[in-house]
């Protein structure tokens, strides 16, 4: 087994070099405990961009990378949704630590291969949800852990977000069923690692879904109403939408307690819009990160730094991993199972 001191480097490689691959790239390149070997994508225009950057090698296959990258520590799979299981068993099977752009999978089994492989050759996997760094969500998640609001009796989740065709290229892998997975793993995937995060597993699941303007743009829903109970009681809803004109309108959630309410809102779950809890004055929070730009939209919050730096310290000895595989797990199965209603009500 590798014995990772302070003195070296933790060696990285990036494979698929799209918005997200880019900003591991960079964000690797920044932390002085890591260093950046090589990239791979399948895309040949991108060699010139990576090689002049970053001043490494370029390579177009996982395999030809794991080949020629014996060194490396671990690879990160930022590559379409529907090979992130796929990829992720090839690197384990060569003996690497993986960290793997949300979600795990697309399927709770795919996941579950994925966590037996990682145990049969002692390697980690770190998924990346890297809206647990928010200030208001690491806060939420305290409040939670104290159980400040005594029993929770209700939950609401509500995603509201622009996805139109500046973002659903035609060639483009994203809206594709099999890359992609459908609205909540590619868009809202975050939100339900948030829920799960704060509140646990889910049951008793209704669901209504609709298309409404994305017919032409995606292969699935652009809409959906869903409700459920919590295991660990109350109950909840998570209700979202791509189809909102021009440009995100929210992400927010709404929390009422026995002992108090809160609401965390704004584009993208991080701005405490309401705190009423018994005997508790609200603390001054840090200010969150800029959201993921993209030009014609954005996405969520930019805090890929936290999640090397995590990785980094893990390996290290002196962490443990923000999201392990079996919360990566956890989100996926919760997504199958509210899709696996999907076949019951359905509107195009």
């Amino acid at each position: 087994m590798h014995g990772y001191n302070m003195l070296e480097k933790i060696k990285f490689t990036v494979v698929g070099f799209g918005h997200i691959g880019k900003r591991h790239c960079e964000m690797i390149k920044r932390n002085s405990y890591a260093k950046l070997l090589a990239v791979a994508d399948i895309d040949n225009n991108l060699q010139k961009e990576a090689e002049e950057t970053y001043n490494i090698p370029f390579y177009n296959s996982l395999e030809s990378l794991l080949e020629n990258q014996e060194d490396t520590d671990v690879i990160c799979i930022c590559t379409p949704n529907g090979l992130h299981a796929e990829q992720a068993l090839k690197v384990l099977k060569s003996k690497k630590n993986v960290v793997i752009e949300k979600p795990l999978g697309l399927t709770k089994l795919e996941c579950e291969k994925v966590i037996h492989q990682s145990l049969a050759v002692s390697k980690k996997v770190f998924c990346v949800m890297q809206n647990r760094y928010s200030p208001p969500s690491a806060w939420l998640k305290e409040v939670m852990d104290k159980k400040l609001l005594g029993n929770i009796y209700m939950v609401q989740v509500n995603c509201y977000w622009n996805r139109d065709e500046r973002y659903y290229k035609e060639k483009g892998w994203k809206g594709k069923h099999n890359l992609d997975g459908g609205t909540l793993f590619t868009q809202f995937s975050h939100f339900v690692d948030i829920m799960y995060w704060l509140f646990g597993d889910i049951s008793n699941i209704s669901a209504r879904f609709a298309d409404f303007n994305h017919a032409e743009l995606t292969d699935f829903e652009d809409s959906g109403i869903v409700t459920f109970d919590f295991n660990n009681g109350g109950m909840g809803s998570f209700n979202y939408s791509t189809s909102v004109y021009n440009s995100n309108l929210e992400s927010s959630i709404t929390i009422i307690g026995e002992k108090g309410s809160i609401k965390v809102g704004g584009q993208y779950m991080d701005e405490v819009l309401h705190c009423n809890i018994k005997g508790y004055t609200m603390p001054t929070l840090p200010e969150a990160n800029p959201a993921n730009d993209y030009g014609a939209y954005k996405g969520s919050a930019a805090n890929h730094n936290f999640v090397i730096d995590n990785v980094i310290q893990t390996l290290l000895g002196s962490s443990s991993m923000t999201t392990n595989a079996l919360e990566g797990l956890k989100v996926v199965d919760i997504i199958e199972r509210i899709y696996n209603i999907k076949n019951k009500s359905f509107r195009k």
